[in-house]
């Protein structure tokens, strides 16, 4: 059966009028629809989860940052500036990690076995740096004292998250370094520390950005 030109001309009609119109809705009017509600009733979220200070955006609730001493005099690595409350390491501590300092082009974990030698070097690393960084004169911090997420990536590798346990071990060394008593950096840390959701689900945190955002305002007092 021969297709005349005729009918051959309006199905491609048709495929185009049905394409100029999925185009439009699905293109167009359901992306302004959805960010329009976005906006409407969380617009914060929508927006990136910002956090802003002294009316600047210093970050998102959502990434995690590096604490660190610029480089320079004799550096060449980045070094945590051990005034601020630090966050989880970064898969793996040399040159060869999945994502270095909350670098944000890549994420991702380690894909390591428990038993990898490369993990496990890095593992203890990391805890013995935990160890060297917290300790502060009459309150050594031992081994068995470090939590499991300060010696850990996480899977995307950019948590902005710590365990109440960890932020708790850097309390003294945060207010040697910043001349504050012990217990109100202390009571910073309960003040931020989000309980587990609906009560039941997941774990509790501490934001380490939203929680140095509290210790600056409270050297500048």
């Amino acid at each position: 059966m021969k297709i005349s030109a005729t009918h051959t001309a309006r199905l491609l009609g048709a495929g185009l009028r049905a394409l100029l119109v999925l185009t439009v809705v699905t293109g167009i009017v359901y992306p302004l629809v959805i960010t329009g509600v976005a906006q409407g009733l969380f617009p914060g979220k929508a927006n990136g989860s910002r956090i802003e200070a002294d009316g600047e955006v210093v970050g998102s609730s959502l990434i995690g940052q590096a604490y660190d001493l610029p480089l320079g005099d004799g550096r060449e690595t980045p070094e945590p500036d051990l005034r601020w409350f630090q966050g989880r390491p970064q898969n793996g501590l040399g040159t060869n990690s999945v994502n270095t300092r909350y670098d944000l082009i890549l994420s991702g974990a380690t894909n390591r076995s428990a038993d990898n030698a490369e993990l496990v070097r890095w593992v203890e690393e990391a805890k013995a740096a935990v160890v060297r960084d917290n300790s502060v004169p009459g309150r050594p911090v031992w081994p068995s004292d470090v939590p499991p997420d300060a010696v850990t990536s996480s899977g995307s590798g950019l948590d902005p998250h710590i365990s109440p346990e960890y932020a708790g071990l850097q309390v003294r060394r945060v207010a040697e370094r910043n001349g504050l008593p012990v217990a109100r950096v202390q009571e910073l840390v309960d003040a931020h520390t989000t309980p587990r959701t609906l009560g039941f689900i997941g774990e509790p945190r501490v934001n380490v950005l939203e929680l140095n955002i509290a210790l600056r305002e409270l050297r500048q007092t």
